[in-house]
């Protein structure tokens, strides 16, 4: 229709048109192509096209730059509804419950790029799986980078994880500080000793975040503290320290005389069944017998101080 009015003079009465019509008309004069004429407003006239273009266009592109400037704006002008969200009223007081390992991380994201200061991990389960050591070296570094103290707790197995060993001295040599404990403990991640993370179920699927600052602190100086004084420097160094060994078998032993069975043993020390079993067969040797039973016995000897 645009093209007929275009070559009978690019006019169009208005009372020539057809009931057929009507609705072409419409979107023509919606899209701009035609405009009623300035003198006569009963005629129809065809608009340049590109004229039509270039009108379009600048008009997008405000468009598009109003959005770009809003979308900038757009994480400073929600901070306080993000406040309000994460505030005692939306989590059920000082703590917010997560659910799932993906919104844990992402919600441990969100705290650590908040300009966190100091981080202190207790990190128990032994060997981090390497896939998630490599997704997590780049922002562990940039993190150190921009000045952070980062301090983690690892059991001692990790220290036969080449994996481990590979990202802890790329930390280290950034500045971060790690550490092995022989024994078991739980969970605990304390952001600039206002945040506590904790966790509220054996598969560490949920977690509670606790945002209050006297909790978090109380955390960090009465179980990060003693736990990071009993543990051994760890700088992902081959090499593992005499004491490992033996640590780690008196905690064995403690556990055993505690009536713990292998599979929580191992649970608790971040170990395979199969290298607690290596160990007990080799403690049954140095203690030469022949059962689990026998060296149960000779361990509550030993631990009391009787004579053979």
């Amino acid at each position: 229709m645009y093209l007929e009015i275009v070559k009978n003079g690019g006019r169009f009465p208005c009372d020539t048109h057809s009931l057929e019509d009507g609705d072409r008309l419409a979107e023509l004069l919606g899209m701009g192509l035609l405009v009623p004429d300035s003198d006569e407003p009963d005629v129809l006239v065809a608009v340049d096209p590109a004229q039509l273009a270039d009108r379009i266009s600048n008009t997008w592109q405000r468009q598009a730059l109003d959005l770009l400037s809003r979308a900038v704006s757009l994480p400073l002008e929600l901070q306080e509804l993000s406040q309000e969200f994460h505030s005692q009223r939306q989590t059920g007081g000082s703590i917010e419950y997560v659910h799932g390992k993906v919104l844990i991380n992402q919600r441990l994201g969100q705290c650590i790029s908040a300009g966190m200061e100091e981080a202190l991990a207790l990190q128990p389960g032994g060997p981090r799986p390497p896939e998630l050591l490599d997704a997590m070296i780049e922002r562990d570094l940039e993190t150190l980078e921009r000045g952070t103290t980062m301090r983690t707790i690892y059991h001692a197995s990790t220290r036969y994880h080449q994996p481990t060993r590979d990202y802890v001295a790329k930390l280290a040599g950034a500045g971060g500080q790690f550490r092995t404990l022989d024994e078991p403990y739980i969970r605990l991640i304390v952001i600039d000793r206002r945040i506590a993370v904790v966790p509220i179920a054996d598969d560490m699927t949920s977690a509670a975040f606790i945002f209050e600052p006297t909790i978090a602190n109380y955390l960090a100086e009465a179980v990060f503290e003693p736990s990071w004084n009993r543990a051994l420097d760890f700088d992902g160094d081959r090499a593992v320290p005499q004491q490992v060994v033996p640590r780690l078998r008196q905690t064995i032993i403690d556990l055993l005389l505690a009536g713990a069975n292998h599979r929580v043993i191992a649970r608790r020390l971040g170990i395979s069944e199969r290298t607690l079993a290596r160990h007990i067969a080799e403690m049954r040797e140095e203690y030469n017998v022949d059962s689990l039973f026998q060296l149960g016995y000779a361990l509550a000897r030993a631990s009391e101080g009787s004579p053979e």
